[in-house]
């Protein structure tokens, strides 16, 4: 990744700030993108992004700072925009920012599900649609957005945060295969890692043990040239890095519309998964 211009938002902290340091260390020329929100996604301020330049200019590396929203068009494109001023390219970008509104799905007001999604889901789309032109027209991009073990398999109290996550995953997997023709490709990272935002939902014995720069080298490999593997999803943390993919079984085919009983019938063959293989797109 030597030379690269990489950005990652939500950098000013946490696993961002791991991302940024990590890249910056290992050559990249970096924007380091954060709003300077709670962890709610309220409030903003430039002091979290300014420390982590400091940081990696201190250390011999280059970054600049942007603290743009992800969650608009507009603001997006101010991210992408910052790359092309400073170091006149953009090669990858690592779609980290994030917010949080919990709560149990009966209680979920639709301000905090739209919150969310705007952050996580669109603020993903913006930033990536803003940056995929420059990867088409130098034939190289790197992509890597933050999914969630939220969104791959549920967690009470994170409709909003699962389903957002788990629609990254839709994206990665449309961009890889339309990225395949530029040398540009997209995955999906599932970190698990002590920052603010996990500070009071996991266990403290399990917080010490997931230092979030036991992430950052894995999305250093999917950002560099070296890496290949496009449109897959890594669960990484703790010193783990595990890829996770769908499966299907080779399923019932009915020669008409089935009767309730006749489904009924067959749906412990439907449902049976002890011989699931990697799936497939059947179109």
């Amino acid at each position: 990744m030597q030379d690269k211009v990489i950005v990652v938002t939500g950098a000013g902290g946490g696993l961002g700030r791991a991302y940024a340091r990590f890249l910056a260390a290992n050559g990249a020329l970096v924007v380091v993108n954060d709003l300077g929100g709670a962890r709610d996604g309220s409030g903003a301020g430039t002091s979290m992004a300014d420390t982590v330049v400091e940081e990696i200019r201190a250390a011999g590396g280059r970054a600049v700072a942007n603290y743009s929203s992800v969650a608009s068009a507009e603001g997006a494109a101010e991210i992408v925009q910052t790359a092309l001023d400073e170091f006149g390219a953009v090669h990858g970008v690592v779609s980290n920012a994030g917010i949080l509104r919990d709560g149990a799905f009966h209680k979920m007001s639709d301000d905090d599900w739209d919150a969310v999604q705007k952050v996580h889901l669109y603020g993903g789309f913006y930033v990536l649609r803003a940056a995929w032109p420059h990867f088409r027209e130098q034939s190289f991009g790197r992509v890597v957005v933050a999914t969630s073990t939220s969104g791959i398999y549920g967690n009470f109290g994170q409709a909003n945060y699962g389903a957002a996550k788990a629609g990254l995953i839709g994206l990665i997997n449309t961009l890889a295969i339309e990225g395949a023709k530029y040398n540009t490709t997209a995955n999906a990272i599932a970190p698990l890692a002590a920052t603010r935002m996990t500070a009071d939902i996991a266990p403290q014995e399990l917080l010490d043990r997931l230092d979030p720069d036991l992430v950052a080298p894995a999305v250093g490999y999917l950002m560099s040239e070296q890496n290949q593997d496009s449109g897959s999803v890594f669960v990484v943390g703790g010193g783990l890095v595990q890829r996770v993919a769908q499966f299907q079984n080779d399923g019932v085919t009915f020669s008409a519309p089935p009767t309730l009983d006749e489904i009924t019938a067959r749906w412990g063959e439907i449902s049976d998964m002890s011989h699931a293989k990697p799936g497939t797109n059947p179109v």
